[in-house]
């Protein structure tokens, strides 16, 4: 696809459809009336037509969605009747007037009204003059055809013009007079546009905005490094209504709409937005094992239900959300308006509080963990945006993918939002550089740090992790649903002069430097290791244990571990099994100890994900080196299997079966099955009831599809004793047997 102009669209070929053939058949006037202005009487020598008013009939503003402007403007995937284009494109229109159009004598402009519809602030009014000829950079209308009574214009708007909905007036002007014609209801919706080379969201790569723009449906990546989990959700920014929530969405920021032309503010706005940590926002966020009065953050699969809710309940906040809820929501809302967004997943990430660029774990004098020590923390995983535009606010080189995170942590100027951050800037350190740098470099970068606490209460350093934040940071590829590792777009090789020179300048911005000195007689290491893809749940847990001594003499410790129930965040909750492990190594011997956690043992424990946490400390007798290491883990859960039981065929009748088993000995309680894509406007919710202990379940569910082409249908079900159970099904849905026929007649 080639770079857009803002004059690229114009065309002077036949119009499409109804237009074509017809001009005047527009499908009905404006219920507006037209209202005349007096004038002073024409001059001598007018023709007697053009003596008269020049009256709008009626006008098309061509919005079918297979009509030439939604197929031009990449619009026509929206569930809409309205005219929605994207700006530095022309679009097309028809008046209709109540004689012929004479250029001597008469003349026309549009006037367009972005008016807040929910809050007083001002709008903006813009005035599009009639021209003969086109230029760059201008707000203007060219005559393209006429026939009869009727014209069509060619519309050119400004590729920085603010997004919105504009509702659009016409004005014509005759010797007799002039008249406005409103055209309500028929507005326009204006959006970003990555095709276009003048707009700061454009993309350079077909396949990628496909991907990052038009694709409604994603992968969000959870879990844990070392387990690494992916779950289908439905974008839906396309949906009935979601269009209209997003923009509701931007007027609740009480940012002024000639400011809704920028990416990088209105990004940052979102950011603030999805949450209602500080406004009236998309998402009430729940880390709490209590979901009461709203819905699981596991149960959602998809943005739309949750942007139709806020919409629906003018602007209330929905319940609940965590993570990658408010990264799946980010994603629906700027694809929606047009900024090329993914979802991006960084495992082992910190949330540095002070920002001293380190993680700190404290450990008393019996190296047992003191668990409320610290503010520290880090999460299993954690899910932010990635929005791609130029960053003309910043030095050269800063542009293109900028972190954009709605999950409410820490405030920045006052609010709970994060970005847009370059990602250039995290990678070289520059932590300088707007907005929030310091913070998402310290998710990817810091150092975990092993504190004692001595009996006077001074702290001593016995261990450092200098490479296990940041791991494996995963988004969803382009084209398919495989998992692309982006790690080296945040950071450069661990142990590489980039990575020193990128950290030592974040560290000069730090609270207090990350350089630290190295224990001595540091000559055993210790490692747990997991084989395969892990545990699943409801069966034992097995890891091992590794201790490799490199030394030439005999060395002797005594283990204490811990393993603790945990939420995805790092928060520990409860103590599921603790003990010691003597140890006697010979020299230069590697042993690696077996490790289980029975099912009975955890049974009653968990918390929402299925997260434990094994931390492992000792001290070497001979030395006194400190050994201490921890490890996250979770235990698997079970996919639904999505199988579609005959041909898919839109308007026809498709059963799909849908199968699950209870993996627990345990009965599950209230179980509730969600399911959406295949063209549905809204989720499907099936209460089943009670699971028995490992019982099959399988559900016949019929659908019938209504747009073809490769589509999604996904499931997931939603129980309080086992979340994170879904899965989906790739459905090619084949056009109506009378369209499979006309095309093989033609």
């Amino acid at each position: 696809m080639g770079k857009v102009r803002p004059r690229r669209r114009l065309k002077h070929a036949g119009c499409l459809e109804m237009s074509s053939s017809n001009p005047n058949n527009t499908g009905g006037p404006s219920a507006s009336t037209p209202r005349a202005v007096p004038t002073t009487p024409s001059a001598p020598g007018t023709s007697a037509a053009s003596d008269k008013l020049l009256m709008v009939r009626s006008v098309d503003l061509l919005k079918s969605k297979d009509g030439q402007n939604r197929l031009e403007h990449h619009t026509d995937a929206y569930f809409s009747d309205k005219l929605i284009v994207r700006r530095g494109q022309t679009f097309q229109m028809w008046i209709e007037f109540s004689r012929p159009f004479n250029p001597k004598s008469d003349k026309l402009q549009l006037q367009l009204k972005l008016d807040p519809i929910f809050t007083s602030n001002p709008g903006i009014r813009i005035s599009v003059p009639l021209v003969d000829v086109l230029e760059d950079g201008c707000w203007e209308m060219k005559i393209v055809e006429q026939k009869d009574k009727s014209v069509r214009l060619a519309v050119n708007t400004l590729p920085t013009a603010s997004i919105g909905r504009y509702r659009v007036t016409v004005e014509s002007f005759s010797p007799r007079g002039r008249l406005l014609f409103p055209c309500t209801p028929n507005d326009i919706y204006m959006l970003f546009n990555p095709w276009c080379e003048d707009d700061p969201v454009y993309l350079d790569n077909e396949a990628e905005r496909k991907e990052y723009v038009l694709n409604s449906m994603g992968r969000i990546y959870y879990g844990t490094e070392q387990q690494i989990g992916g779950r289908t959700w439905n974008f839906a920014q396309f949906e009935q209504g979601i269009l209209e929530a997003c923009l509701l969405l931007l007027e609740m920021g009480q940012v002024a709409m000639t400011e809704w032309r920028d990416p990088v503010i209105v990004s940052r706005m979102v950011s603030a937005l999805v949450n209602s940590n500080d406004d009236r926002g998309v998402l009430m966020g729940n880390w709490s094992d209590s979901f009461e009065g709203g819905t699981s953050p596991t149960a959602w699969s998809g943005s739309g239900d949750i942007l139709r809710q806020y919409h629906k309940n003018s602007g209330k906040p929905v319940k609940f959300g965590q993570c990658w809820v408010y990264s799946g929501v980010t994603t629906s809302v700027l694809r929606c308006l047009g900024i090329p967004t993914r979802c991006v997943t960084n495992f082992s990430s910190a949330h540095d509080t002070d920002l001293s660029l380190t993680t700190d774990i404290y450990l008393d004098e019996k190296l047992e963990l003191i668990k409320d020590e610290t503010s520290d923390s880090v999460w299993n995983f954690h899910v932010w945006n990635e929005s791609w535009m130029t960053r003309p606010d910043l030095p050269a080189g800063n542009g293109g993918w900028q972190v954009v995170d709605a999950t409410p942590q820490e405030l920045s100027q006052g609010s709970h939002r994060c970005g847009p951050t370059p990602v250039s800037a995290v990678r070289n350190g520059q932590v300088d550089l707007k907005f929030d740098t310091p913070f998402v470099f310290a998710e990817v970068n810091s150092d975990r740090i092993y504190w004692q606490k001595k009996p006077d209460g001074s702290l001593s350093q016995v261990h450092v992790e200098k490479s296990s934040i940041g791991q494996r940071i995963s988004t969803k590829a382009v084209g398919s649903d495989a998992r692309v590792d982006i790690t080296h777009l945040y950071k450069y090789p661990e142990g590489s002069e980039e990575e020193r020179i990128a950290v030592e300048t974040a560290s000069r911005f730090g609270s207090k430097p990350t350089f630290y000195p190295s224990p001595t007689d540091n000559d055993v290491s210790i490692e747990i290791v997991m084989d395969g893809t892990g545990p699943r749940i409801g069966e034992d847990a097995k890891l091992s244990i590794v201790l490799k001594n490199t030394s030439s003499k005999q060395r002797t410790a005594s283990l204490l571990y811990e393993v603790m129930v945990m939420y995805y965040t790092g928060v520990l909750k409860d103590t599921v099994k603790k003990d010691r492990i003597p140890i006697d190594l010979k020299p230069q011997e590697t042993k690696t100890i077996p490790w289980t956690l029975q099912y009975k043992e955890y049974m009653n424990h968990l918390v929402d994900q299925g997260a434990l946490m094994l931390t492992v400390t000792g001290r070497v007798n001979q030395t006194k080196q400190i050994l201490a290491t921890q490890f996250n883990f979770r235990l698997r859960t079970p996919d639904l299997i999505l199988t579609p039981l005959e041909e898919a065929v839109v308007g026809k009748e498709l059963t799909v079966k849908i199968t699950f088993q209870n993996p627990l000995s345990q009965v599950l309680k209230n179980v509730l099955f969600r399911i959406e894509g295949l063209g549905m406007q809204s989720v499907r919710k099936i209460e089943h009831g009670d699971v028995e202990k490992l019982e099959t379940v399988t559900l016949m569910e019929k659908f019938v599809p209504t747009v073809s082409g490769s589509q999604k249908l996904l499931a997931l079900m939603d129980c309080r004793l086992l979340t994170q159970v879904h899965g989906f099904s790739d459905i090619v849905v084949k056009p109506e047997l009378n369209e499979q026929y006309q095309c093989k007649a033609f």
